[in-house]
Protein backbone atom coordinates (compact mmCIF):
# COMPACT_ATOMS: atom_id res chain seq x y z
CA UNK A 1 0.00 0.00 0.00
CA UNK A 2 1.75 3.40 -1.14
CA UNK A 3 1.39 6.30 1.54
CA UNK A 4 0.54 10.08 0.76
CA UNK A 5 3.93 11.11 0.75
CA UNK A 6 5.59 8.47 -1.19
CA UNK A 7 6.02 8.11 -4.90
CA UNK A 8 6.33 5.06 -6.33
CA UNK A 9 8.79 5.00 -9.99
CA UNK A 10 6.54 6.99 -12.75
CA UNK A 11 6.58 5.31 -16.22
CA UNK A 12 6.47 8.48 -18.10
CA UNK A 13 9.74 9.86 -17.00
CA UNK A 14 11.44 11.39 -19.93
CA UNK A 15 8.39 11.43 -22.16
CA UNK A 16 8.81 14.95 -23.52
CA UNK A 17 6.26 14.68 -26.31
CA UNK A 18 1.99 14.63 -25.68
CA UNK A 19 1.44 11.82 -27.94
CA UNK A 20 3.77 9.32 -26.23
CA UNK A 21 1.97 9.56 -23.15
CA UNK A 22 -0.37 6.06 -22.31
CA UNK A 23 -4.16 6.20 -23.64
CA UNK A 24 -6.79 7.58 -21.89
CA UNK A 25 -9.44 6.11 -19.42
CA UNK A 26 -12.98 7.04 -21.90
CA UNK A 27 -15.95 8.11 -19.12
CA UNK A 28 -18.87 8.74 -21.61
CA UNK A 29 -21.47 11.39 -20.13
CA UNK A 30 -24.71 12.21 -22.37
CA UNK A 31 -26.26 15.86 -22.55
CA UNK A 32 -28.32 14.44 -25.52
CA UNK A 33 -32.07 15.63 -25.28
CA UNK A 34 -34.95 15.71 -27.60
CA UNK A 35 -36.77 19.05 -26.74
CA UNK A 36 -35.12 21.52 -24.72
CA UNK A 37 -36.85 25.49 -23.84
CA UNK A 38 -35.10 28.11 -25.53
CA UNK A 39 -33.26 30.53 -23.49
CA UNK A 40 -34.86 33.46 -25.47
CA UNK A 41 -38.44 32.97 -25.73
CA UNK A 42 -38.88 29.48 -23.61
CA UNK A 43 -40.44 27.83 -26.65
CA UNK A 44 -39.97 24.33 -26.96
CA UNK A 45 -37.33 23.34 -29.62
CA UNK A 46 -36.63 20.16 -30.97
CA UNK A 47 -33.41 18.42 -31.46
CA UNK A 48 -31.65 19.88 -34.42
CA UNK A 49 -28.28 17.41 -34.56
CA UNK A 50 -25.96 15.38 -32.25
CA UNK A 51 -22.64 16.49 -31.67
CA UNK A 52 -19.36 14.90 -29.27
CA UNK A 53 -17.23 17.22 -27.47
CA UNK A 54 -13.60 15.91 -25.33
CA UNK A 55 -12.47 17.14 -21.87
CA UNK A 56 -9.79 16.76 -20.33
CA UNK A 57 -10.74 15.63 -16.60
CA UNK A 58 -8.31 14.75 -13.62
CA UNK A 59 -6.52 11.32 -14.38
CA UNK A 60 -6.90 8.16 -12.46
CA UNK A 61 -4.00 8.05 -9.63
CA UNK A 62 -4.64 4.16 -9.36
CA UNK A 63 -4.55 3.11 -13.16
CA UNK A 64 -2.17 5.47 -13.92
CA UNK A 65 -4.22 7.08 -16.89
CA UNK A 66 -5.29 10.21 -18.11
CA UNK A 67 -9.29 10.60 -18.10
CA UNK A 68 -11.28 11.91 -20.83
CA UNK A 69 -15.04 12.42 -20.75
CA UNK A 70 -16.44 12.02 -23.92
CA UNK A 71 -19.60 14.37 -23.85
CA UNK A 72 -22.64 13.58 -26.51
CA UNK A 73 -24.86 16.68 -26.71
CA UNK A 74 -27.70 17.87 -28.68
CA UNK A 75 -27.99 21.25 -30.54
CA UNK A 76 -31.48 22.95 -30.53
CA UNK A 77 -33.50 25.13 -33.23
CA UNK A 78 -35.98 27.56 -32.57
CA UNK A 79 -38.21 28.15 -34.94
CA UNK A 80 -39.85 31.06 -33.38
CA UNK A 81 -36.63 33.43 -32.82
CA UNK A 82 -34.46 31.49 -35.41
CA UNK A 83 -31.90 30.70 -32.53
CA UNK A 84 -29.85 27.48 -32.45
CA UNK A 85 -28.66 26.78 -28.74
CA UNK A 86 -26.71 23.41 -27.39
CA UNK A 87 -28.10 21.92 -23.98
CA UNK A 88 -26.55 22.90 -21.22
CA UNK A 89 -23.03 21.57 -20.27
CA UNK A 90 -21.78 24.47 -17.76
CA UNK A 91 -21.73 21.89 -14.72
CA UNK A 92 -18.86 19.80 -16.47
CA UNK A 93 -16.83 22.93 -18.35
CA UNK A 94 -17.08 26.52 -19.24
CA UNK A 95 -17.78 26.88 -23.36
CA UNK A 96 -15.46 25.91 -25.89
CA UNK A 97 -13.22 24.74 -22.58
CA UNK A 98 -11.19 21.17 -23.41
CA UNK A 99 -10.69 20.87 -19.68
CA UNK A 100 -13.43 20.70 -16.48
CA UNK A 101 -13.80 22.60 -14.20
CA UNK A 102 -12.36 20.42 -11.18
CA UNK A 103 -9.12 20.64 -13.36
CA UNK A 104 -9.06 24.42 -13.65
CA UNK A 105 -9.60 24.87 -10.36
CA UNK A 106 -7.11 23.00 -8.77
CA UNK A 107 -4.59 24.34 -11.23
CA UNK A 108 -5.14 27.53 -10.03
CA UNK A 109 -5.52 26.45 -6.31
CA UNK A 110 -1.93 25.06 -7.15
CA UNK A 111 -0.22 28.12 -8.54
CA UNK A 112 -1.93 30.69 -5.73
CA UNK A 113 -2.16 28.87 -2.79
CA UNK A 114 0.78 26.63 -3.47
CA UNK A 115 2.74 29.12 -5.51
CA UNK A 116 3.94 27.19 -7.50
CA UNK A 117 5.43 28.43 -11.20
CA UNK A 118 3.64 27.34 -14.09
CA UNK A 119 5.90 25.18 -15.69
CA UNK A 120 6.18 23.13 -12.06
CA UNK A 121 2.51 23.10 -11.48
CA UNK A 122 2.15 21.33 -15.12
CA UNK A 123 4.48 19.02 -13.93
CA UNK A 124 2.56 18.15 -10.97
CA UNK A 125 -0.57 18.01 -12.52
CA UNK A 126 1.30 15.44 -14.65
CA UNK A 127 2.69 13.39 -11.84
CA UNK A 128 -0.23 13.57 -9.40
CA UNK A 129 -3.00 13.77 -11.67
CA UNK A 130 -2.35 12.28 -15.09
CA UNK A 131 -3.51 15.52 -16.99
CA UNK A 132 -1.37 17.15 -19.39
CA UNK A 133 -2.06 21.07 -19.24
CA UNK A 134 0.88 23.18 -20.86
CA UNK A 135 1.92 26.25 -18.91
CA UNK A 136 1.02 28.90 -20.86
CA UNK A 137 -2.88 27.53 -20.67
CA UNK A 138 -2.49 27.25 -16.62
CA UNK A 139 -0.92 31.47 -17.25
CA UNK A 140 -3.95 32.32 -19.13
CA UNK A 141 -6.39 30.76 -16.42
CA UNK A 142 -4.62 32.32 -13.42
CA UNK A 143 -4.32 35.75 -14.98
CA UNK A 144 -8.10 35.52 -16.01
CA UNK A 145 -9.07 34.73 -12.42
CA UNK A 146 -7.08 37.83 -11.35
CA UNK A 147 -5.59 35.83 -8.33
CA UNK A 148 -1.43 36.23 -8.94
CA UNK A 149 0.45 38.65 -7.79
CA UNK A 150 -2.27 39.32 -4.41
CA UNK A 151 0.70 39.40 -1.77
CA UNK A 152 3.29 41.07 -4.19
CA UNK A 153 1.12 43.45 -5.86
CA UNK A 154 -0.38 45.28 -2.53
CA UNK A 155 -1.03 48.35 -4.17
CA UNK A 156 -2.93 47.33 -6.81
CA UNK A 157 -0.64 48.41 -10.04
CA UNK A 158 -1.52 46.65 -12.84
CA UNK A 159 0.55 44.38 -14.29
CA UNK A 160 1.02 46.15 -17.78
CA UNK A 161 5.17 44.08 -18.74
CA UNK A 162 8.28 46.30 -19.50
CA UNK A 163 7.09 47.94 -22.45
CA UNK A 164 3.96 49.95 -21.68
CA UNK A 165 5.73 50.52 -18.06
CA UNK A 166 8.40 52.29 -20.67
CA UNK A 167 5.45 54.13 -22.13
CA UNK A 168 3.83 55.36 -18.87
CA UNK A 169 7.08 56.72 -17.74
CA UNK A 170 7.97 58.46 -20.99
CA UNK A 171 4.58 60.25 -20.65
CA UNK A 172 5.11 61.27 -17.38
CA UNK A 173 8.51 62.59 -18.22
CA UNK A 174 7.14 64.93 -21.01
CA UNK A 175 4.00 66.38 -19.19
CA UNK A 176 6.73 67.02 -16.00
CA UNK A 177 7.98 70.64 -16.38
CA UNK A 178 10.60 72.47 -14.28
CA UNK A 179 8.74 74.61 -11.97
CA UNK A 180 8.85 78.70 -12.56
CA UNK A 181 10.35 80.59 -9.76
CA UNK A 182 7.60 82.84 -8.89
CA UNK A 183 8.47 86.21 -9.92
CA UNK A 184 9.60 89.19 -6.71
CA UNK A 185 7.04 91.95 -6.29
CA UNK A 186 8.86 93.96 -4.51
Amino acid sequence: MLCPAVYPPDPTLGITDPQMLPPPKLVLRSRNYEHRPCPECGKSCPRDRVRTRTLHDLGDPVGGRPREIRLTYSQHHCTRCRHYFTADMSDLAAPKARYTHRVVALTVRLVVEDGLPYQTASWHLWRDHQVFVPFATIQNWVEARGKKGGRSNPGRLPRLGPRPLLRVHRRRRVVRRPLLRPVDRR
